[in-house]
């Protein structure tokens, strides 16, 4: 920053801001415009974060963060040790070397159990901190890094190894089932796999009966082994909660069960049979 002049005695060469002659003098240089070493200190020189003197021309100014602090000032909080050109750390406005940093304030690898250098890359799950080569899937001992994994007792397993060996196959597609599913007679299957074998429907959620044990929603099931109403000859099916009524190997639903000439229900009332037809006793004695 100073400069030695080299002026003839003849020519005024003064401090721009108390006029003192610089001739022979070391100045200091500010947008284009001179200042003695007395008046640019008073003027423009920053305090020293850790001395609070000036940082005047002579001294190498250091910055951090909008502070400031003269080359030899610039140290670990801590230890003292110069941090000029070094690694370091700052802890609630102070600075710190990265040794002390990470004996203070750096968190312990749950594998390892060393210290996770501050700047070094890791890994954080649920208050657990690990150096990014420690952790490691429990099976095929990889670092798992930023890929997807699955806890399971004490161990983190990537999701290849987790489906290897804990994830039940479905019997359908014979893939890994990670999260949900269905078990029906004791084998499990997705959810989207599981479906009416008559119309494949997905029958996750559903209504279902099975035959033969195969699993049916109940309009197949229904239309495919339910009993005929003769009066309406529409299926009937109890599994949907329908009553119906059932004589000499012949059902009707409740609201079919009526005499086939004044339609009079017989439910709860006494009947007559003329060939295929059921009667009320009243028609039946007009016969």
């Amino acid at each position: 920053k100073g400069k030695q002049t080299k002026m003839s005695s003849s020519e005024r060469f003064d401090c721009h801001y108390c006029k003192d002659s610089l001739l022979g003098k070391k100045y200091t240089m500010k947008e284009d415009t001179q200042y003695c070493t007395k008046c640019y200190e008073n003027l423009f020189a920053n305090c020293c974060e850790a001395c609070s003197l000036p940082i005047g021309c002579n001294f190498k100014d250091l910055s951090y963060k909008d502070h400031h602090w003269h080359e030899q000032c610039f140290k670990c909080a801590k230890c003292s040790r110069s941090l000029v050109e070094k690694a370091f750390a700052a802890k609630e406005d102070l600075l710190l070397c990265t040794e002390c940093y990470a004996h203070d304030y750096s968190s312990k690898c749950n594998t390892c159990k060393k210290t996770i250098m501050p700047g070094s890359r890791k890994m954080e799950y649920k208050g657990n901190s690990w150096h990014e080569t420690c952790f490691l899937c429990h099976r095929c001992q990889q670092p798992i890094g930023t890929k997807s994994f699955i806890p399971k007792d004490s161990g983190y397993f990537c999701v290849p190894c987790f489906e290897k060996q804990f994830a039940y196959q479905c019997c359908a597609c014979k893939k890994a089932i990670t999260t949900g599913g269905v078990t029906y007679q004791d084998k499990p299957w997705h959810r989207e796999c599981f479906l009416c074998i008559s119309c494949r429907r997905q029958l996750s959620g559903q209504r279902f009966t099975s035959r033969e044990n195969y699993p049916y929603c109940l309009e197949c099931f229904s239309n495919l082994y339910a009993k005929k109403c003769v009066g309406c000859t529409k299926s009937i099916s109890s599994l949907a909660g329908a009553k119906y009524i059932s004589f000499e190997e012949r059902q009707w639903h409740s609201e079919c069960f009526s005499c086939m000439q004044c339609s009079v229900s017989l439910v709860g009332r006494g009947f007559l049979t003329q060939r295929d037809d059921i009667l009320c006793t009243d028609c039946g004695r007009e016969k």
